[in-house]
């Protein structure tokens, strides 16, 4: 059965989406069937693995206003194994479309489950906020995995996102877990880096996953190229460091 993860944090520039791309395709990579949902409005998962989400003729807003069915929906990527539900600025307004709709959190998993056994991991990379949308992904998910910037202002917010997670898990979906923590942008060469890393271990009581993903200018570049890092850089850092996440990942048995 497909093992569904929620790639959340409502603090933007911590590196969720390039988490959600790039994990993704390290998992694929690794001959894992994988599908990635792109829940942002931003859809820079969509053309960070190669789709045109203007072009595009079905999206997750399409999706979640019933106006077409998951198959329909589900694209190609540049990726061999990976398929992704993408995403446009459309999704923005679908908040407000939802309104007064019955159990409007739980649309996203009414379709998911429909395919769920076809994959062996579904990707879904959240808005930087915490709105109905990523209620919706952490309805669907199995697991929340929470990507952390190694900066002064790491911690901030996240007792709220760890809140909303226990609310969720609280009043919507019982099995919901924390995958874990993985921290971006680190750098080795300052304390700074390696103080946040301290902070957040003896703050949460949660897997703090060991790989850690580096400041990584070829990270930064892979995405305007709209491909993923282990296919623009293979040899890069950054490259590596999502192997192993993904490595990691593939291991855990206590989920």
């Amino acid at each position: 059965m497909g093992r569904i993860i929620a790639v959340a944090n409502q603090k933007g520039g911590v590196g969720k989406t390039t988490t959600s791309i790039n994990l993704a395709a390290c998992l694929a990579e690794k001959k894992k069937k994988v599908l990635a949902i792109d829940l942002d409005p931003q859809g820079n998962m969509t053309s960070g693995l190669g789709v045109n989400k203007d072009e595009v003729e079905n999206t997750v807003y399409n999706l979640m206003l019933d106006e077409c069915s998951i198959a329909e929906s589900i694209e190609n990527t540049v990726v061999d194994n990976l398929y992704v539900i993408p995403s446009n600025v459309n999704l923005a307004g679908a908040e407000i479309e939802l309104l007064g709709i019955n159990d409007k959190e739980y649309i996203l998993k009414g379709a998911v489950d429909y395919i769920k056994e076809d994959y062996d991991f579904i990707i879904i990379d959240c808005p930087p906020s915490l709105n109905m949308l990523t209620v919706n992904a952490m309805t669907t998910a199995d697991t929340v995995l929470v990507p952390i910037q190694c900066e002064y202002y790491a911690l901030e917010g996240l007792s709220q996102l760890i809140h909303t997670i226990n609310l969720v898990q609280e009043r919507l979906n019982p099995e919901l877990q924390i995958e874990g923590v993985v921290f971006t942008m680190y750098d080795v060469r300052t304390n700074l880096s390696n103080q946040v890393v301290e902070t957040v271990k003896e703050n949460l009581d949660t897997k703090i996953y060991n790989t850690m993903i580096p400041r990584n200018i070829r990270l930064a570049e892979a995405p305007s190229y709209g491909i993923p890092i282990n296919m623009y850089d293979s040899k890069s850092a950054g490259a590596e460091s999502y192997r192993n996440l993904a490595k990691e990942i593939i291991a855990r048995k206590d989920i």
